[in-house]
């Protein structure tokens, strides 16, 4: 457990109420009953209640911009949870946050490739300009910092998120400016996706709740540009060299292996065991050479027709006594 005992980290990540917290901030959203019948809608949605924890999570987030104390007590209460089951679900994912959020939710890709391509300068710089580190919040309220392990978006690197849109290519002067100017209240329009809200609102859609306010906001959201030039580098070059993937096989499922090696046709008489005929079927029933190969592990046959290779004298000869070839333990059945 990362939280202290005794902050209001500690009570908001283990519902503990007997924990001393600091009086929750005057401006603080109450969880209203409309937040309980939202909540119950997201219940409805699966045959498990405990299945709508994660969304309900959001749900609170939307409303208080973090998961805090009164958040994780009123999950518990509608799924019939303890507050530790539900602490220890919004502990575990970095996208449920313990303390107040800042309106906008801004991420600094420092994995390997942005690292390398300036992700930490990047994350330095900004972390300068705010006054604040890792998962702090300016003293504003405008923005909350963190750094990101990995967003998904090596081919676009530097990537900077905010609420979880996408900037991408960024450089040390284009973020600080992006910052500056979420800070006076601006939304520039992200790289690629939807429009730029802010973090609350991101959580209400992530709740499974449009966060637009109608139907021709949310299609606009929708239907935004996008700059996808990296992404389809790959396509374009395949397309100017005329190259394309091979296409997928198509046609009956090759043959048994006893049919592919010339052995007796469906419905002779095989001279196999009811365990070794419907090992056989597994086999020829697999869909996929996982399937297959799992199949072949419990096949009493060896060798390379079932996908497992028999390592060289493995095989037991006239003159190997049952149960003491290469391989066995004699503690379990013997080969006959």
């Amino acid at each position: 457990m990362s939280a202290l005992p005794g902050s209001a980290e500690g009570a908001a990540t283990t519902g503990l109420v007997d924990s001393p917290v600091e009086p929750a901030a005057a401006d603080l959203p109450p969880l209203t009953e409309q937040t309980r019948l939202e909540a119950r809608e997201i219940t409805a949605r699966y045959p498990q209640p405990r299945s709508a924890l994660l969304p309900m999570l959001h749900l609170v987030q939307s409303y208080q911009g973090y998961v805090s104390p009164e958040g994780v007590a009123l999950c518990a209460e509608e799924l019939g949870l303890t507050k530790a089951e539900v602490g220890a679900v919004a502990t575990f994912y970095t996208m449920y946050k313990r303390r107040p959020t800042g309106r906008h939710l801004v991420s600094v890709c420092t994995n390997t490739l942005c690292a390398v391509l300036g992700g930490q300068r990047i994350m330095d710089a900004l972390s300068a300009d705010l006054g604040v580190h890792h998962d702090e919040t300016a003293a504003d309220g405008s923005v909350t910092l963190e750094h990101a392990e990995c967003l998904a978006a090596c081919d676009y690197a530097p990537v900077v998120t905010v609420d979880y849109e996408f900037y991408d290519q960024q450089d040390v002067d284009s973020a600080r400016a992006l910052v500056a100017a979420l800070r006076r209240g601006e939304k520039p329009h992200p790289t690629r996706g939807a429009p730029l809200t802010d973090f609350r609102g991101v959580s209400r859609q992530l709740a499974g709740f449009s966060q637009h306010a109608d139907a021709a906001a949310a299609r606009a959201a929708v239907d935004a540009p996008g700059e996808w030039g990296p992404t389809l580098a790959g396509l374009r070059l395949a397309a100017e060299r005329g190259e394309t993937a091979p296409p997928m096989r198509e046609g009956p499922r090759p043959p048994h292996p006893s049919q592919a090696q010339g052995g007796p046709l469906d419905g002779a008489d095989t001279g196999q065991t009811p365990e070794k005929e419907a090992a056989d079927a597994r086999v020829a029933a697999a869909d996929n050479p996982a399937e297959r190969a799992g199949a072949a592990q419990t096949h009493p046959d060896e060798g390379t027709e079932y996908g497992r290779e028999t390592p060289p004298g493995s095989r037991p000869t006239p003159d190997t006594p049952a149960g003491t070839e290469p391989g066995t333990s004699g503690q379990g059945p013997g080969k006959a």
